[in-house]
């Protein structure tokens, strides 16, 4: 039996943590969930380890999409035995925007003014409580998949008459003030075990359908970004959010507000795919931390 299972969906994504894996040595084989089915009275685990890497962007490329399906599986891996990184439960975090904010408040952290509804009907009345600008997202996101802007409530009444408001896969909508970041720059930071890996200053408040982790670059061209240290307590920030969710591996997002100077947290995404380039943009490659730390889980399953 291999030492590790990764689940993946994405078929590029994840060739640099493939390369690096191979490096290694380390034992492990990969499974595709496109096409993947289970005994739910059987099917024991293909590995004593299994690494979750499937996006919440996946409903994207797919409309039979295997979020769901994932959990349930995972679930299923890890009660016949298998340690499970990123497991079900992380997921059903990085899978609810309104739960991850709900996650970030609890944890006294600052948070863009939210109101969650389940109805095209209500985001009219939840818009007046925020005020304009506002965003209207989709709860089940990835990449900013989902998200609009609106600065009136003659545009949001348009929209939604035409029936072209955001969509998500469990009907659940979030109308969230629109921040005017600092610089007009995002923050993303990188943990790993629940402890902070890297940060990365990013040139991308205001656009949508964004991928900052890994570049992806679309007809605006490449991302402008660079690595930075940010302030103690944001990294803190990351790390509570990571300990408190069980996100062995992802991201957290952050803005400066420019009309106060307050960090306002709002996003959380424990798919991190890494940044491209990586010895060019950190000077070194964060997979090979990675790979070291899947060997120590690795161990661990094995004591």
């Amino acid at each position: 039996m291999p030492e590790l299972a990764l689940l993946y969906e994405h078929p590029l994504w994840f060739e640099p943590l493939f390369a690096a894996l191979d490096r290694s040595g380390v034992d492990y084989v990969k499974i595709a969930v496109g096409d993947h089915h289970f005994d739910p009275a059987g099917s024991p685990p293909p590995a004593p380890v299994i690494f979750n890497r499937v996006a919440m962007s996946s409903f994207l490329r797919e409309p039979e999409h295997p979020l769901f399906y994932t959990a349930a599986l995972l679930d299923h891996w890890r009660g016949q035995g298998a340690l499970v990184l990123n497991g079900p439960e992380v997921m059903a975090i990085d899978s609810s925007k309104a739960r991850q904010l709900s996650l970030l408040g609890r944890l006294g952290l600052t948070t863009p003014r939210t109101r969650v509804v389940h109805r095209a009907a209500d985001l009219a009345g939840a818009a007046e409580e925020i005020g304009y600008p506002l965003l209207v997202k989709a709860n089940v996101g990835g990449s900013g998949a989902g998200i609009m802007r609106f600065d009136s409530a003659a545009e949001l009444a348009a929209v939604v008459a035409a029936g072209d408001q955001p969509r998500s896969v469990d009907q659940v909508l979030l109308v969230q003030e629109a921040v005017p970041a600092r610089d007009g720059m995002i923050w993303r930071i990188e943990t790993l075990d629940a402890r902070f890996l890297y940060a990365l200053e990013i040139a991308g408040a205001g656009q949508f359908d964004l991928c900052p982790a890994d570049a992806c670059g679309d007809e605006r061209g490449p991302i402008a970004m660079r690595a930075f240290t940010p302030p103690a307590e944001i990294v803190a920030g990351a790390e509570r959010v990571a300990q408190a969710m069980g996100m062995d591996v992802g991201g957290v997002e952050v803005m400066i507000d420019s009309r106060d100077g307050s960090a306002k947290f709002y996003d959380i995404n424990a798919l991190s795919n890494f940044v491209a380039k990586p010895t060019e943009v950190l000077g070194y490659d964060p997979h090979d931390n990675l790979v070291d730390w899947l060997k120590t889980k690795i161990a661990e399953a094995r004591a």
